[in-house]
């Protein structure tokens, strides 16, 4: 029985599926060229700010596009950074603008805790928690690790991922499909 919990987490650490990002990178004979475009900071509401970047993996016949935001180190002893694919950044901006809709409702039922989230298929998640009649807004960039960072406010987060989407269409047109 001791034994039962290491065998469990030693098979779900074979069961990790590997993130959109991983499985585009990871390729092996073929040659890969990262490009990353910086875009502005996020700002957190506690530690400073997250920062942000276009990246764009060349490679084979098609080329992937992802806005990558970092947490830097000074926070934990690792660095997290989640890396969104074009087509899921897509979903994050309709699920954001839908939960920028809802919060103030939310909020004004004063529950003891609500909280309202989008995860992607990649374990990505943005989204916010109302505790005491106030909402708080929240990112967490890696699906199995410690790495929810909370938000000053919902209005940079949607100015920020818009202009990520916006400027992945631009390299799109600029660098092909």
């Amino acid at each position: 029985m001791l034994l039962l919990p290491m065998a469990t987490m030693a098979q779900d650490d074979l069961t990790k599926k590997l993130t959109k990002f991983e499985q585009f990178s990871s390729k092996t004979g073929r040659i890969s060229k990262f490009v990353d475009v910086k875009m502005p900071n996020i700002s957190e509401s506690f530690m400073g700010s997250l920062s942000a970047s276009i990246r764009t993996l060349m490679g084979g016949q098609q080329n992937a596009y992802f806005y990558r935001i970092e947490e830097a180190e000074t926070r934990s002893s690792v660095s997290h950074i989640a890396m969104i694919e074009y087509s899921d950044l897509v979903e994050i901006n309709k699920a954001l603008a839908k939960l920028v809709t809802e919060v103030d409702a939310d909020c004004a039922v004063d529950p003891d805790y609500l909280e309202n989230r989008f995860i992607t298929d990649d374990g990505f998640q943005i989204g916010y928690y109302v505790s005491k009649g106030k909402a708080s807004w929240y990112l967490k960039l890696e699906r199995y690790s410690n790495s929810t960072v909370f938000i000053k406010n919902a209005a940079e987060l949607t100015t920020n991922f818009t202009a990520a989407q916006k400027k992945i269409e631009e390299l799109k047109a600029t660098y092909g499909k």
